[in-house]
């Protein structure tokens, strides 16, 4: 049944669809324009009744204009097409169709499904809705591309260039995730600062990245500051795919902009609009994405600009960090070879003045001290290098025992009182212990806190020199960071020159002296045994410009007071 020129809009269903499209083509008096997805030029073809009906409007000299999204599904019906027509002027592609629809110049059929059982459409003969749809027609086709280029990329596998503004965070998230799928040889990715890392982690961005290393061999690289809340993500990333390469650069030139470049095909720009944020919707503000191979081009130029310059600042940092430690190997050297000799020699000659016969009782026991005493300086030297081997080696072994902090303290400064009195500095130099109250007991390796404290003793005598004080406390104290756990602390104070503005930013490294006076390796290994007990050690210069003043902390497994009491109780049972 037709549709009469009184009535001039109805929805039609199942043979009036067909019948209206036919009569369209039939009516025509000059042209036809046909708009469809990728399925309609085979729904076109398939009907022997539309198929005639392009044809007859063929040979009636009726000009037909084709826009259709071309895919490699629908190329061979579009060829067809052609072979109808005889010519391809009036085929066109576009990405942009959603529905199907024929106008002439005065009927239009459009949201047309040809597909049996459904077949449906609406048919409108009224003057302003045809006008509307030429005018929609020929937008589109304005904006399409010719049919053969479309087919030529294809074919071929060459994508359309597209650029696209998404300010919508759901399809700007489904593109990200998108490209990180797809990478196949080379994905780069700039993250604007270290959420922005934890973001794409949570969306799955980063396992996708882990894959396309991993499994296709892509050769990933990111730029991103490194910071304390990415660690695990960056660690995982090293374990699953040690060949992905991350570099670092600092937090304070994070921005609100990030790049992500695939295969040299595509690129994504992020503009964010809070780039603290935890949560990519929260983030964005909005993603410029395509293929444009100038912008594509430009992106990577962008990126390897910024690896570049964050390489050479790492190989710059490398090559400081190497230079600096060789100067400190070579001046280790030296010491240590002043430090060799001062004690052998002494040991060389006195040795062979022993040997002589010729000495009183008196000398030759003076004599024998001095042999012995330098004798021991080289066992401690021998000593230092091994410890430091050890610590280098992570080999630095604890035995833990309950000790007092008292009589540690007080036998290491008996030892340094008897030296003192041997070299005649008595009354000069005065060592004092402010004891606590009551004594305090830690869990620690014995033999090397008396090491840490020797150290320290060791420095405070020499750099206060014959006249002056050295002033030892311990004391018990709340953590700052916890408001049950407890901690000694232990201060060794001096009145002596101080510590060198050059040496204190390294003063608990490797070899870190400015003299001839030790090998710089005391503090460095003392900062080993305090962290190995899980305390901290640290120096300043007195406020009142006299000497310095040494800090480590110990923790306490149990107050002193409840040490005391348990003590008490085992010794009585």
């Amino acid at each position: 049944m037709f549709w009469v020129a009184s009535q001039k809009t109805k929805i039609l269903h199942r043979t009036d669809v067909l019948n209206s499209l036919v009569n369209i083509f039939s009516s025509a008096a000059d042209t036809i324009n046909i708009c469809g997805n990728s399925k309609f030029p085979s729904q076109l073809l398939f009907l022997e009744t539309t198929k005639k009906a392009i044809v007859s409007a063929k040979n009636n000299g009726i000009r037909q204009r084709y826009l259709f999204e071309i895919t490699k599904d629908n190329i061979k019906y579009c060829r067809n097409l052609i072979e109808i027509l005889g010519h391809d002027d009036y085929f066109r592609h576009s990405d942009e169709i959603e529905a199907n629809f024929v106008v002439n110049e005065k009927q239009y059929l459009g949201s047309i499904t040809l597909k049996e059982p459904h077949q449906q459409a609406i048919y409108s003969n009224m003057e302003a809705i045809v006008e509307q749809q030429h005018h929609i027609f020929g937008t589109l086709w304005d904006n399409a591309r010719h049919l053969q280029d479309r087919i030529r990329e294809t074919e071929e596998g060459i994508e359309a260039e597209f650029y696209e503004v998404i300010n919508n965070y759901e399809k700007a998230q489904e593109k990200y995730i998108s490209l990180a799928r797809s990478i196949d040889k080379e994905g780069l990715l700039l993250f604007a600062n270290s959420k922005a890392m934890l973001r794409a982690n949570k969306i799955g961005v980063i396992d996708y990245l882990i894959e396309a290393s991993a499994k296709k061999g892509a050769l990933i690289r990111i730029i991103c500051p490194l910071t304390e809340e990415n660690f695990e993500i960056v660690k995982a990333i090293s374990e699953k795919a040690p060949d992905i390469r991350i570099l670092n650069y600092d937090d304070r030139d994070s921005s609100h902009s990030g790049l992500f470049v695939i295969d040299r095909k595509k690129f994504m720009r992020f503009e964010l609009k809070e780039p603290k944020a935890k949560e990519f919707s929260e983030a964005i503000g909005f993603i410029v994405y395509s293929n444009n191979k100038v912008g594509v081009e430009s992106s990577k130029s962008f990126f390897e600009l910024l690896w570049n310059e964050r390489v050479q600042k790492e190989k710059l940092k490398e090559y400081e960090k190497l230079k600096e430690a060789d100067k400190m190997k070579t001046e280790f050297i030296n010491i240590a070879a002043h430090e060799l000799r001062t004690p052998i020699q002494p040991i060389l000659g006195l040795t062979e003045v022993l040997r002589s016969d010729r000495l009183n009782a008196e000398k030759y026991n003076e004599f024998l001290d001095i042999i012995i005493r330098n004798a021991k300086r080289l066992r401690q030297l021998a000593d230092d290098i091994l410890d430091v081997t050890k610590i280098e080696s992570h080999n630095l072994i604890l035995k833990k025992e309950d000790i007092s902090i008292n009589d540690l303290i007080s036998h290491a400064l008996l030892d340094f009182k008897d030296l003192i009195g041997k070299k005649g500095d008595d009354g000069k130099l005065n060592l004092l212990y402010d004891e606590p109250k009551q004594d305090i007991y830690v869990k620690a390796d014995k033999y090397r806190l008396r090491q840490v404290i020797t150290n320290l003793l060791g420095n405070a005598v020499k750099f206060t020199k014959k006249e002056g004080t050295i002033f030892v406390t311990a004391e018990e104290e709340k953590k700052k960071d916890s408001n049950d756990s407890k901690e000694v602390v232990i201060t060794i104070k001096d009145t002596g020159t101080g510590i060198d503005s050059e040496i204190m930013p390294k003063l608990f490294s490797k070899f870190a002296s400015k003299s001839f006076q030790g090998t710089g390796l005391g503090l460095y290994i003392s900062k080993n045994i305090i962290e190995a007990h899980g305390g901290r050690i640290w120096a300043q210069n007195n406020p009142d410009g006299k000497g310095a003043t040494f800090f480590f902390t110990l923790p306490l497994q149990m107050s002193s007071s409840k040490l005391a009491h348990q003590t008490d109780i085992v010794e009585t049972s």
